[in-house]
């Protein structure tokens, strides 16, 4: 049976206490975590214990932990900035009983060699905390918009602790076939998001406007039924942002992307 998480953009507009509740009350198994939460949460004067106890109260499971994008071609302070966000987020999701962190590639261009040797340095940080690190190409980034660039990355890091975020609207959106996900080793795949891309109308840049499975035009039951074959037993997490779908009260929301999520795997 997959195990499914609700990632906390999927209810951005909801505080995260609310947005935990929806989740349970719907029957996920777990939630995702972002950067971004613990940094609400210390805007409003909480400190990270907080976002810790609040998910511990629900029961639920915490499938991965976002870090903060940018430190494969960041220099000087920021990348010191950055590394330091990496260590303290593979800390919260260890503390959490999470083994996966994840991170989306750096939107702009640079060189190939020296994201990778980020890689691997980042690589070291979350072997230290015992977590592995998703790494997620974005259709919309300037360089690493598609399978192959990031698996040439990971390929020169070669580094144990690192592997592919494969996400179905990125994959779906870069024109990625099922084919070429074929020759993706198990190994390889360290952790899975997914949603559904709408079947006309998505404007370049745009990612606000991710779908249910079902209601857009991914292969899900080709695709779930490929990593199910491939031997891949993480979390498959819904990350499904959408304006439309903020205006709406969270538990509506959080219930009918389960049940559109089983009626795909079934």
């Amino acid at each position: 049976m997959a195990r499914l998480a609700l990632h906390t953009w999927s209810l951005d507009t909801t505080p995260l206490p609310q947005a935990l509740a929806a989740a349970q009350a719907a029957g996920w198994d777990g939630v995702e975590l972002r950067r971004l939460d613990y940094a609400r949460a210390a805007e409003a004067g909480r400190d990270p214990a907080w976002v810790a106890e609040t998910v511990r109260a629900t029961g639920l499971r915490v499938a991965c932990v976002g870090v903060e994008a940018g430190w494969m071609w960041a220099d000087g302070a920021e990348r010191a900035r950055l590394l330091g966000v990496f260590d303290e987020q593979c800390a919260r999701a260890a503390a959490l009983g999470s083994d996966t962190v994840m991170s989306p590639v750096d939107k702009t261009r640079g060189d190939v060699g020296r994201a990778a040797q980020s890689v691997r340095e980042v690589g070291d940080i979350a072997a230290r905390h015992g977590v592995r690190l998703a790494i997620e190409f974005n259709s919309q980034a300037e360089q690493i918009n598609s399978l192959e660039p990031m698996r040439e990355i990971l390929g020169k890091a070669a580094h144990e602790r690192c592997g592919l975020l494969l996400d179905t609207y990125h994959i779906e959106r870069s024109g990625v076939s099922l084919r070429a996900l074929e020759d993706v080793s198990a190994s390889e795949i360290a952790y899975v998001q997914y949603s559904d891309v709408p079947r006309s109308g998505t404007v370049p840049g745009q990612v606000l406007d991710r779908l249910p499975p079902g209601h857009g035009r991914v292969p899900f039951k080709d695709f779930f039924a490929l990593m199910a074959a491939k031997g891949y037993a993480g979390f498959l997490s819904y990350e499904a942002p959408n304006t439309e779908a903020w205006k709406r009260p969270a538990l509506d929301v959080a219930r009918e992307a389960l049940e559109a999520t089983r009626g795909v795997l079934e």
